[in-house]
């Protein structure tokens, strides 16, 4: 039962959950959220379509319908629950992770998420104690149902000319695949563009830098003004400038106000950032006079303190971006969408993407640091507790995922993953003379004091 986490049900097929766990998750959700119907959706993997006919029959047995949209990315059932007015849904995936991993992300009403605190824990729990199971007097039926004209003609309000650019995209054989090349067309270079969940080009997260060297290369070999990448299930989306660096999708944030306040005139948005974002975005969210919430890491918490705030639009540092015109959920292909027409209209001004994101950024930034270790907790004190003594209190404090300590020349960030076996450690500095003695110094305890071994 290791494979409930925060955000969804994720890890290794067969080892860390199986069909059987498939099957009661999906006899136990109508109950849990109080409904007779059930959409589901699956990503490419080998492994998808078994846990699909097992959660289904679960959800059969337990007397509820299903309405089945097959192959899908993850968006696509964030957007079919909302649009239809569904109460529950499941995408069977587990996003950016190798192709041995699998999983469920559930969702209830408004696309809402589901995590461990708001049902799934119930779930396990439901599960470790072995309740029963018997097969309702009327078991449910199962419907299939296309969703891909009304998908299409919603994505289709976000649509730009962007012709003048030229476009590379990594598809990372995923669910990015299904609707790519309908929206950008056939004139954008593409790589990795066939479905198919065994990933044998890389693994599908564009967060690990080795992932993202096709795509760096393919922008310097046809000279494109932008690289695209999605991840294995298409929530996730980074991008690539015209030099071939890879761009921080923090302040990607930053950047889409001018599609939001540029170019649509929202005045002084609400806008959603996550714990480990550069000082960078707000500084540059300030000229439009941005209010910038700062939030905990991934969707359990992102997108209902979205619609809380009633925030416009929000991101993380993985690379998701949350719209308020998306059900306060998050999409890999609408954010690619926004970007290219941001990007579309710079360049008519003779602005190239690297000039634009260089406006935006002032500061050193270490990128996340992995550690893995057994104390994760212990290390994290151990740190805050290290530069509390040496540097005296800081100027802003935040603990609410993990820590993050501001000093006047300085951040930083340190927290546990809450899908992975590692602690996560982030800092920027004005200068990087000052990053790197930071990162020596926190080296130096987790790796000396705690053993961990940097990932």
């Amino acid at each position: 039962m290791g494979a409930f986490h925060a955000y969804d049900i994720r890890g290794i097929y067969n080892e860390d959950f199986d069909a059987t766990v498939a099957y009661k998750v999906g006899y136990f959700l109508p109950s849990l959220l109080s409904t007779d119907k059930v959409l589901v959706g699956r990503d490419c993997r080998v492994s998808s379509q078994e846990i699909h006919d097992n959660l289904i029959k679960g959800i059969n047995d337990a007397g509820a319908d299903v309405y089945d949209i097959g192959l899908s990315s993850t968006p696509m059932v964030y957007f079919s629950t909302a649009y239809y007015g569904f109460k529950a849904s499941v995408q069977i995936t587990a996003s950016h992770n190798a192709a041995k991993y699998n999983g469920m992300k559930v969702s209830r009403e408004n696309a809402l998420p589901v995590g461990l605190d708001s049902g799934l824990g119930q779930i396990k729990q439901w599960i470790e104690e072995g309740r029963p199971t018997p097969v309702a007097e009327k078991r449910g039926q199962v419907f299939e149902k296309d969703i891909h004209a009304d998908y299409l003609a919603f994505m289709d309000k976000f649509r730009a000319d962007w012709s003048n650019l030229n476009i590379a995209f990594d598809l990372s054989n995923g669910m990015a695949n299904l609707f790519a090349k309908e929206v950008f067309g056939d004139k954008p270079h593409y790589i990795f563009d066939e479905l198919d969940g065994r990933f044998p080009n890389h693994e599908p997260n564009p967060l690990v830098a080795k992932n993202v060297e096709p795509l760096k290369k393919l922008v310097l070999e046809t000279g494109a003004d932008v690289g695209v990448i999605y991840d294995g299930d298409a929530d996730r989306v980074m991008f690539v400038d015209e030099k071939g660096q890879f761009v921080a999708p923090d302040l990607v944030i930053a950047m889409m106000a001018l599609y939001f306040c540029d170019e649509r005139g929202a005045k002084a948005p609400r806008v959603l950032q996550e714990i480990r974002s550069s000082k960078a975005v707000a500084e540059f969210l300030q000229r439009y006079d941005a209010d910038v919430h700062t939030w905990r890491v991934g969707r359990a918490f992102a997108a209902p303190k979205l619609r809380e705030i009633d925030g416009l639009w929000g991101g993380e540092l993985a690379g998701h971006y949350y719209f308020k015109d998306f059900f306060y959920s998050d999409s890999g292909l609408l954010s690619s969408m926004i970007v290219l027409r941001i990007l579309a209209g710079l360049k008519k001004q003779g602005k190239t993407f690297s000039q634009q994101i260089a406006e935006i950024a002032g500061y050193e930034n270490s990128g996340e640091i992995n550690f893995r270790l057994e104390d994760k907790a212990g290390a994290m004190k151990a740190v805050c507790e290290h530069f509390r003594k040496t540097l005296g209190e800081p100027q802003k404090y935040m603990d609410f995922d993990g820590f993050r300590l501001e000093y006047p020349s300085w951040w930083f960030n340190v927290r546990p993953s809450n899908t992975e076996p590692y602690l996560r450690f982030i800092c920027e500095a004005t200068t990087r003379e000052e990053l790197d003695a930071r990162i020596a110094e926190v080296c130096g305890i987790i790796e000396g004091k705690f053993g961990g071994v940097r990932s």
